[in-house]
């Protein structure tokens, strides 16, 4: 069968989750729970840092913009795989697939810098308290931010670049629930060799540069702690970073689980996607919340101002 250039290439086929036909509108439902619940909890988060003054420092700065990145995530493929389940129409057209291919690439990486650059706070807070509000001033903690927007855009505008040059051929058919990068370089008939040779240079460098700074960041908090440990100072610690050290090992455990333990894809690796683009979204904001004292008291302020609302009209 003669090979088709992208030119001719209208639409890709998405395969799903791989689950029964009988199944179809359980799975609906739960995934559509656990996006509204992605959507509305991570909104929360945002909407508690923005009122309330006492959560207007770098920490809750940092997580609104990784709550936002977290919404975007979510939102770049959960809405399509809905609308695949409801109207078993597997097509996404091939401007919609490089698309989701460049946005997921984006708040992929987003989360991860964020993360980094939340470690590198936690790392100031706790060995360096006495100056901690002169190094993470704001307009750093900004340049932080922006930087992680920059360098995750031109990181993801890179490799759809050197995606689209690609041609592909009469199988369009993608087993997986979205446009995954690996998974459409598996369909090109093209050389891509290039595309491979970026992913394991820049794209290896982007992460590695950020899990550098989040182990870097730990091992001088360990270090710190060690050198004259307390009881006092480890329980600090630990609810200082707890939370953070859950989330980064969610996310680095399924992205080991996805691109680094797997050669083909199958079963287990869509489930460990399910988890780094659903699940762990959804999770943050319980996991940041549930043990965070700021954010418990914020939530109750908000509560009680709406009450005293509705009880005044």
């Amino acid at each position: 069968m003669r090979p088709e250039n992208q030119s001719s290439v209208s639409e890709f086929l998405l395969l799903g989750l791989p689950i029964g036909p009988g199944q179809h509108s359980m799975f609906f439902s739960l995934f559509l729970g656990m996006y509204l619940t992605t959507v509305l909890g991570n909104l929360l988060i945002i909407l508690l840092i923005r009122l309330d003054s006492r959560l207007h420092t770098p920490m809750y700065f940092f997580l609104s913009h990784l709550a936002i990145s977290d919404i975007s995530l979510s939102s770049v493929t959960v809405p399509k795989m809905l609308v695949n389940m409801q109207t078993q129409q597997l097509s996404i057209s091939y401007v919609g697939c490089i698309s989701q291919v460049c946005f997921f690439i984006i708040f992929g990486s987003l989360d991860i810098f964020l993360l980094a650059v939340m470690a590198y706070d936690r790392y100031v807070a706790i060995c360096h308290p006495l100056h901690y509000t002169t190094m993470m001033r704001e307009g750093l903690c900004t340049l932080l931010v922006a930087g992680s927007w920059i360098l995750c855009s031109t990181h993801a505008l890179l490799h759809t670049l050197l995606l689209v040059r690609l041609s592909f051929c009469a199988n369009i058919t993608i087993t997986h629930f979205f446009c995954d990068l690996t998974a459409l370089l598996r369909l090109s008939c093209s050389d891509i060799s290039l595309n491979m040779l970026v992913i394991f240079t820049e794209g290896v460098f982007i992460y590695l540069l950020s899990l550098g700074t989040i182990l870097g960041s730990y091992i001088r908090i360990g270090t710190i702690i060690l050198r004259v440990p307390s009881t006092k100072r480890l329980v600090k610690a630990f609810s200082t970073c707890g939370s953070h050290l859950l989330v980064v090992s969610l996310y680095y455990g399924t992205l080991a689980g996805v691109y680094l333990f797997s050669s083909s894809w199958d079963s287990k690796d869509i489930i460990a996607s399910v988890m780094y683009t659903v699940a762990t979204p959804m999770l943050n904001p319980f996991i940041y919340s549930l043990r965070n004292r700021d954010i418990k008291q914020a939530f109750e302020m908000c509560v009680n101002r709406l009450s005293s609302l509705r009880d005044n009209h």
